[in-house]
């Protein structure tokens, strides 16, 4: 067997757009983007500062709440009583659902008033309902937070209230926000919505808008959370989806309303902009055909174990290169997912990563008789 190597693809060509030159910048205090699909960070700035996340916290409190959706815990339709504790949060000049006292408000409901109308009452009522108290909804949350990798934060509270224990940083919210679009796709629509019509208990029913601005921009966001507090400012976690391709960022110390949507718009479209995410390989499916000796078939296909995308400037995609490498013809018997080969991806010649390649199927050995008129040929051709 002799060391083969198959090319996936080499990229040569030439690419119009520059983009824009390390000083690149946006006017926030601490901010970070990711491309989803790469996990390639492409901007940080300052993302060991620690902030009060102020209602980004929300996203963490859904995320809990979307475990026990999850596991059957919990149900949509399941309701919560409200408490008083919960009710005075909409009587003080927070953002609130304008929930009322021995309201029965449903699972659903709640979340929607937490993650469209952001409503700090909300919050107080699903925390009670799933822990029977904030204080132990917290511990949910602080669980979750370190399962995630989020080891820079601490939540106090279920809604990001001011509290000088409730505090993160845009490295951990990031984490966190990809988190909840990579595990709840469907549960992740309702950061989307524009507004929530809430059908208050002894009153008209109020809809109130989502505070997210880029919502309402030509840009393709569909999430994810607004955060304001006197000591921090305003913050954003926010994504935008332009076919396949997502970006995810956080930003936080905007000095002002208009600040946090002008600079997040900047930053998001920066990154559209001057950045390309080339998929190498997608998660079980068939990447490559490699060569079988002495087997029932000819040809064994091979695959890799997980999503493989690279995240490149324009202009420097040219020098991406993949190929597999494997010691062929692939001896027979093969067995179902066996490793057969290596993936190598390499830029300007340089290796930057590499992934084992699994046999699709398995492959029998031929009988004795075939084997020998193989072995015969081989000797005689050098045809395998």
């Amino acid at each position: 067997m002799i060391k083969k190597i198959i090319t996936i693809f080499y990229l040569l060509f030439a690419v119009l757009i520059t983009p824009s030159k390390a000083t690149f910048d946006i006017n926030a205090r601490t901010a970070i983007l990711q491309d989803f699909l790469s996990g390639e960070i492409l901007y940080k700035k300052e993302i060991d500062s620690v902030i009060y996340p102020a209602s980004m916290t929300k996203i963490m409190t859904s995320i809990v709440v979307f475990d026990l959706l999850k596991s059957g815990d919990l149900s949509l339709d399941d309701k919560v009583i409200v408490s008083e504790n919960a009710w005075r949060l909409s009587q003080s000049g927070y953002s609130s659902m304008f929930i009322m006292v021995g309201d029965e408000v449903t699972v659903e409901d709640l979340l929607k008033g937490i993650i469209i109308a952001s409503g700090n009452d909300a919050c107080v009522a699903i925390a009670e309902g799933v822990a029977g108290s904030e204080e132990e909804f917290a511990i949910l949350m602080n669980a979750k937070a370190s399962e995630i990798g989020m080891i820079n934060t601490n939540f106090s509270n279920s809604s990001g209230i001011n509290d000088p224990d409730n505090y993160s940083t845009v490295e951990d919210i990031l984490l966190m926000s990809n988190y909840l679009i990579k595990n709840y796709p469907v549960y992740y629509e309702y950061f989307k919505e524009k507004e929530f019509t809430w059908d208050r208990t002894g009153g008209d029913p109020i809809t109130q808008g989502n505070r997210n601005p880029l919502l309402y921009k030509n840009l393709g966001a569909d999430g994810i959370k607004t955060g304001y507090l006197a000591v921090e400012k305003y913050s954003l976690a926010s994504s935008i989806q332009r076919g396949e391709r997502r970006l995810i960022a956080v930003g936080s110390g905007f000095e002002t309303k208009n600040e946090r949507s002008r600079q997040s718009t900047r930053l998001l479209t920066w990154g559209l902009t001057n950045f390309d995410t080339i998929k190498i390989a997608k998660k079980d499916e068939k990447l490559v055909d490699l060569e079988v000796w002495l087997g029932k078939n000819d040809i064994v296909g091979g695959y890799v174990k997980e999503d493989i995308y690279k995240t490149f400037p324009k202009a420097r995609k040219k020098f991406l290169s993949a190929i597999v490498e494997y010691n062929g013809p692939i001896k027979a018997p093969i067995k179902k997912d066996q490793e057969i080969g290596l993936l190598k991806i390499s830029y300007k010649g340089d290796l930057i990563d590499e992934y084992p390649v699994y046999a699709v199927e398995k492959v029998k050995r031929v009988n004795v008789f075939s084997r020998i008129i193989y072995s015969i040929n081989y000797l005689i051709w050098g045809d395998v």
